[in-house]
Parts: C-alpha cells; structure tokens; sequence
C-alpha cells in the first residue's frame, strides 16, 4: 500500500502563461475512448521521509510548474460538448492544474523493479486516476493527467504518470517527461531544455482534406462516450515480466532471416529491422506458449492470427511534421491476417517477420492511406481476440529522463493490463541500452512461465546454429 503524504494541484507560473485552445484533429479524434495511459518509472534514491519532504517534494512541484509552461494543455482539460453540437478540444485556462500526490511505502523496493514475474496487482498503488469530469457551461471537462511520486525510504522513488491518450502520444509523454526531469536537474534553468523538447502547437499542419476528424467525432457521438477514469486492477493470477533481446540476439534473428533468404524460403522479406525482427520473435513465442500451456483447445486452419503497433506519422507528412509536433500523430499498421498453424510452424518466425515488415514498409510510405483514413478501416476488421499488439516504442527513451538522480532503473507500462482481448507488449530502449532492447508483459503466471521457457530456449538456439 501507499500512503499519503501531500496531495496537491501544480499549475503554470501565475501570469507567465496564456490561455491555450487546441482543436482536435483526427488522430486525436480516435483516442477519445480509449482506455487511459498509465506509466511507472522507478529511481534508485536511498533518502529519508524527511529528506523527501524538505527537499525533494518542493523542487519537484517547482520545476513541474516551470515545465507545464511550455507544456500548457497537460495542466488542462478535454472539453467534449454536452449537445449533438460542437466538437471537442483541448482546453487550458486560469486556474487549471495538474493532481500530484507525494505519498510513501513499505513495498520492497527491489522486488518491484526486478525482470522476474510478479504480481500485475502490486503496482497499482503507485499509479493515480485522473480527477472526475466537470460539467461547465455547454461541454464536460476532463483532466488529461495526474502523477503520484512515492517513497520507497533510503531505497528510492517512482514517478508513476497517468494521461488521457487524447492529449498527445508517446513522442508527446516522453518529451514532457524529459523536459521535467532536465528542469528539475538544473534548478528550473529552461536554457538545457533542447528544441526537440519545446512543444510545436500549430495543428493547421495536419491536412484532413478528406474531413476525417468530422466522420471520426459523429462516429464517436454513437458510442456514449464515459470521459471518468475507472482503474481496475487485473486479477490475482496476473503477472509482469520483463525480457531483455541483447543486440547480439537481435543480429543473430536477422542473420537467420538472411540464411532463409539464401536457402530459398518462400517469404520476400523486404524489411528486415531490429523492431521487426524482435516483434516476430515475441509474437510467436506468445503463440507457442498459448498452446504450450493448453489454453488453445482447438485449433484447426480456420483460426487466424494478426499484429498491429502505431507508427509515428511525423516526419511522413509532405512537408513532415516537427518532431516536437504536441498532440497524436500516430497510425495503426495491422498485418494480414495469417493461420496460427503456419505461425507455429517450422517457418513461423520468417512469415511473422515478412508480415511486420510489409505492413511497415508499405503504409508508412503511403500519405494518401493515412488522409483518406483506410488505415482506421483497417482497425475495424481486427479479431481483438486475436490481435497482438506493441505498446510504446525503442525511439522513446524513457530511461533518459534524469531528474538528477541519474537513468531510471525500471520502466514499467502498466496499461499493458487491459483486459481488452488480445495481448500488448511494450518495448523500449533497455535501461542500459547499448542496442539492447526491451520487452514487458503482463500474463497470467502460467503463460509466463511458458512463454520464458520458449522464448529463452529460442535465443539460446540461435548461439548454437
């Protein structure tokens, strides 16, 4: 458990800050409903409650204040209208803040940011719900993001982030974070913080000349949109774990792709990467274990497998978008579907590399696919119970964000546990980095145990062909 120890609303520097009203596009559009985001990042920090209190909590308010300056629509709300009228948007004005809860535990510090299985339930304590919408006049306003920083006494802090997707995606989160901990390093000093992490507000750049932001919010209308926040922790059986793919691993799984090139395999296999190769890897370990584990009864050819993870469309655009673009740029790619037996089969990890790959180097060349919105057709058609999916990305390195105490020592994507069909997985840059790469999941203890075997068997493999 965590108790609290202050419990606050952090707002932009009185008078430094302007009102900010963005209109969403439709890439913000299709996130309304989505469930919300919610991160960890654990520090190694040996203080003390007093320590804490006295001189980390102030510092840490102070420069969040400083930073919610250049990033104003986080201290906001999204404004959905109460009427058939109107659309929504984003919504910051005087008097809007940010919750931040200081709070403490007695948890095991240590075992909380192991790789091994534990306990999915545990880390909830550490993550907040966003505040309760508000009715004002004409629209009902809901907060866009909430942070809980606890102790863990003379062991270390998490900084646990909750947002609503609708605000911006992850290059988004991941530059909010990593202006916060640069400001708070250096005494709110804003000449360290690098362009890249200097927010670009101006949403005419992204062309809808197909109108799909006014198709996406009447389609969103249908659904009975509940903007509350509703956290469920997942059941008891379910644990997190955390793999690690080493570069060497990850030229190894492209070597053997080039051997099956050479030997005359039947797949093309045009776009070979570190990401692709590791999701096909994962993704059919998953598969494997599934059916290692007896959790698949009957499987006969009828059954079809499909993969999907979101490309940043930024520098995609004629002419691109900044990278510091604020908001969601981000599209679904979604493989064809394929038979569980072939991703099983002898050749399983080739057919899932060629899939990944084609979907990628295909879509994410093509503008007019993401303008005329086929690829959100293409979201429809997806069998969720059947779907594998990528949550986060090896561009975003969340491990960097340094508020002085060095690297962070965990990373853990707690939303990985939504329980919405199929299965995610998050994959970032490695603590450590240095072309490693890696891998959460949340499984229910059996299937983990399984998918461990499998997967580390496979690597070990490769060492030995």
């Amino acid at each position: 458990m965590a108790s609290v120890i202050e419990q606050c609303q952090v707002a932009p520097p009185p008078g430094g800050t302007a009102e900010v009203t963005l209109p969403l596009t439709y890439f913000d559009h299709v996130w309304l409903g989505f469930h919300r985001i919610r991160r960890i990042l654990f520090y190694k920090l040996p203080i003390s409650k007093p320590d804490f209190v006295q001189n980390i909590i102030p510092p840490l308010k102070n420069s969040l204040s400083l930073t919610l300056k250049q990033y104003t629509p986080l201290a906001g709300n999204v404004a959905c209208p109460l009427d058939t009228n109107g659309y929504p948007e984003l919504r910051y004005v005087t008097g809007d803040s940010v919750s931040v809860t200081f709070s403490e535990t007695d948890m095991d510090f240590n075992y909380l940011i192991g790789d091994h299985p534990r306990n999915a339930k545990d880390f909830y304590h550490f993550v907040p719900t966003l505040g309760e919408p508000k009715d004002a006049p004409g629209v009902q306003l809901a907060p866009v993001l909430a942070i809980q920083v606890t102790l863990f006494p003379n062991l270390g802090v998490s900084i646990g982030f909750t947002n609503h997707h609708v605000v911006g995606d992850g290059a988004t989160i991941v530059g909010f974070i990593r202006a916060w901990a640069l400001l708070h390093k250096f005494g709110g000093d804003e000449q360290f913080l690098s362009n890249e992490l200097i927010p670009f507000y101006d949403r005419s750049v992204v062309k809808d000349p197909y109108g799909q932001g006014v198709f996406i919010w009447e389609e969103m209308k249908k659904k009975n949109l509940d903007m509350r926040d509703i956290m469920t922790p997942p059941h008891e059986h379910k644990v997190r774990g955390t793999f690690t793919i080493k570069r060497d691993d990850i030229e190894k799984l492209k070597n053997l792709i080039l051997k099956s090139r050479r030997r005359g395999s039947s797949t093309t296999l045009t776009h070979v990467t570190s990401f692709t190769v590791t999701s096909a890897y994962v993704w059919t370990c998953l598969i494997k274990s599934k059916d290692a584990i007896g959790e698949e009864m009957i499987i006969d050819d009828s059954v079809m497998e499909s993969f999907g993870c979101a490309g940043d469309f930024r520098a995609r655009f004629n002419p691109p978008l900044p990278q510091s673009y604020f908001g969601n740029c981000v599209v679904g790619c979604v493989t064809r579907s394929i038979r569980h037996v072939d991703l099983v089969g002898k050749e399983g990890f080739e057919i899932a590399v060629e899939l990944i790959g084609e979907v990628i180097q295909k879509k994410m060349k093509d503008e007019e696919w993401v303008l005329n919105g086929d690829w959100l057709k293409e979201l429809d058609n997806v069998d969720l119970i059947r779907f594998f999916s990528i949550a986060g990305s090896p561009k975003h390195d969340f491990y960097a964000a340094d508020f002085g105490w060095g690297r962070a020592v965990k990373l853990e994507f707690i939303s990985l546990d939504n329980d919405d069909g199929g299965i995610s997985m998050s994959l970032s840059k490695s603590k450590n980095f240095d072309g490693d790469l890696e891998i959460g999941l949340s499984l229910s203890i059996t299937q983990m145990n399984a998918f461990a075997a499998i997967f580390t068997h496979g690597l070990n493999f490769l060492y030995q062909v």
